[in-house]
This record gives C-alpha cells, sequence and structure tokens, in this order.
C-alpha cells in the first residue's frame, strides 16, 4: 500500500469522524438555543399575560351587559353594546376629534421640528444650551405640562397670554371657553415638538456636509439645498416621528382632563376620553369596552400602515 493512498477502511473512519463532530455541533447548537429559550420564558410569558389578560377582559365585557349602576342587569349583550356605540353621536364627534387633534399636532411638530432642526444644526452662541432648552418639554409630564399652560400661560385674567394681549390693545382670550380644541393641540404640540426636533436634528448629523458644501458652490441657494438636500434626507426619520406620535396621540387624556374635562359639550372629547366619560362617569362598563376594542382595532390599523411605510422608507 503506497503511502498517499487512502483505504475504504480509512475513507470510512474519517467520514464517520466528519458525521459525529457534525452532530455534536449540532446538539451543541440545539442545547444553546433550548438553554436561551428557556431563560426568555418567563420575561415572554408575562409579557405575554399583560398583554393578552386585559385584552381577553375587555372582549369579554363588550359582549356583556355590565353596567355599575344596575347591578341586576347582567348577561350576555352580544353585539348590543357595539350597536350602541356606533348608533351614538358623541362616537362620530369624538373620532372627529381625533383625527384633528393627531392631524394638526402631526403638521406642527413635523414641519416645526424640521426647521428648528435646520435652525440648531448651525453655528452659534449658545447652541449647546438652546438645544437643550429646546428638548426639555419631551420631559415634563402631560399633566403638569397641561398645568401649567391652563394656569400661568393661557389664564384670561393673569396668564402671559392675556398679558400680551393687553399689552397690544387687544382684548384678553378666554382660551378654553372661546378655542377649546386650539388650546389642546397648542398643548399637545408643545409637548411633541421637542421629540420631532430630536430624532430630525440626530438624523441632521449623518447630513453630508461635502455634498451641501458642492451645492453651494454649484451655485444652488439655501432653500435650494433645504428643498433638494436637507428634506431628502430627512425622509426617514420623518416618517419615524409620524408613526410614533400617530400611535401616542391617539390616546390623548390627561391634557383634556386637566383643562377642559371634554368641553364645551363635546368640543374636546376624543375617543380615549370618550371611554373614559362610559366607563368611570356613566358606568357603563360594556359599552366603553366596545369603545377600547374599536380603540384597539384602529391603532393596530394605523400601526400596520405606519410600519410597512416606515420598512418602505428603509428600503429605498
Amino acid at each position: 500500500m503506497s503511502a498517499g493512498r487512502v483505504t475504504p477502511v480509512g475513507s470510512f473512519l474519517a467520514t464517520f469522524m466528519v458525521t459525529d463532530m457534525n452532530k455534536t455541533r449540532t446538539s451543541g447548537r440545539t442545547i444553546g438555543g433550548l438553554r436561551t429559550l428557556s431563560l426568555q420564558a418567563p420575561a415572554v410569558s408575562l409579557l405575554f399575560l399583560w398583554m393578552i389578560v386585559p385584552l381577553a377582559m375587555t372582549v369579554w365585557f363588550s359582549l356583556q351587559r355590565y353596567n355599575l349602576l344596575m347591578p341586576g342587569m347582567t348577561g350576555f349583550a352580544g353585539l348590543e353594546n357595539y350597536e350602541y356605540l356606533f348608533t351614538d353621536p358623541a362616537l362620530w364627534s369624538a373620532m372627529g376629534t381625533t383625527l384633528l387633534m393627531v392631524g394638526w399636532v402631526l403638521v406642527i411638530t413635523v414641519v416645526g421640528g424640521t426647521l428648528l432642526a435646520v435652525l440648531f444644526q448651525q453655528d452659534f452662541m449658545g447652541r449647546g444650551i438652546a438645544r437643550v432648552l429646546a428638548i426639555s418639554p419631551f420631559f415634563v409630564m402631560p399633566t403638569v405640562s397641561a398645568l401649567v399652560w391652563k394656569n400661568m400661560m393661557m389664564h384670561p385674567a393673569n396668564g402671559v397670554l392675556s398679558w400680551v394681549a393687553e399689552s397690544l390693545g387687544l382684548p384678553a382670550v378666554d382660551w378654553f371657553s372661546s378655542l377649546p380644541l386650539t388650546s389642546i393641540i397648542i398643548i399637545v404640540a408643545w409637548q411633541w415638538l421637542p421629540f420631532a426636533l430630536l430624532i430630525l436634528l440626530t438624523a441632521m448629523q449623518s447630513l453630508d456636509e461635502d455634498q451641501v458644501e458642492a451645492a453651494r458652490m454649484d451655485g444652488a441657494g439655501p432653500i435650494a439645498i433645504f428643498f433638494f438636500i436637507t428634506l431628502p434626507h430627512l425622509k426617514r426619520a420623518i416618517s419615524v416621528v409620524i408613526m410614533i406620535e400617530m400611535i401616542f396621540l391617539l390616546t390623548i387624556f390627561a391634557e383634556i382632563f386637566v383643562t377642559t374635562s371634554g368641553g364645551p359639550g363635546l368640543a374636546t372629547t376624543n375617543l380615549a376620553y370618550l371611554i373614559y366619560i362610559r366607563a368611570l362617569l356613566d358606568f357603563d362598563v360594556g359599552m366603553a369596552s366596545a369603545g377600547g376594542v374599536v380603540a384597539i382595532i384602529l391603532a393596530n390599523i394605523v400601526a400596520i400602515f405606519l410600519v410597512r411605510m416606515v420598512a418602505k422608507n428603509l428600503e429605498n
């Protein structure tokens, strides 16, 4: 037998050893995967229960006659609560108010955040302090923010805006009586504008300055640079801002509760506040649960649409 020739027995042994090594690696990966799953299982199970139990209870109560003021009237109601809900004029008024709030706040925060991000990208004295001050309102609790605007800014007698109006010879405005929806939009936009600024300003850090300088050398002015270089660069960041803000803006509650309590009438009652009225003021748990199911469905539809939009932007 020559030294370089492989015998059938040697070939079989080599194949057996390789197969055994592959089995060992596969077994090791399987054990590692099972160990990872066992470590993750408690947290995932707790999170799943944390989400599914309230959802299941909401769906269950939406199919029941359950009013705390009438404890004797209980039982299965089927779709009766949904029928009452969709024939209630307050629902459609609340839906319209919700859309108006979300739409105007998004316009103000996206446009304002983009302009402020471009401004704070420039070099000027005290830029760091100005950035911190501009972003800080985002960390104020919604209840505190609403109280500050109600008692210090928009108070008809002692508010800052009333003082400015009187200084200019204009009549003071009772914001929460004359312009209630506008007041809520201003308060919420003031809270979420720093968030948009933070995301968009972070995106501005990756803007190619060489590209901007080349555009300037070609004769492009600030407006052309903004629309043809800066704005396309911020497209992904803007889509992220819209997605995150829209999900949270659908559930505006504290600002309405503290300032207008949904009034005058239903002028500032959105879907979240309408559910609160039905549950904790009318004590109609079944009707409120039906409204909660509708709100969950709408939020998921919006979330799916926005996630697909963001994914499409990332692919492009």
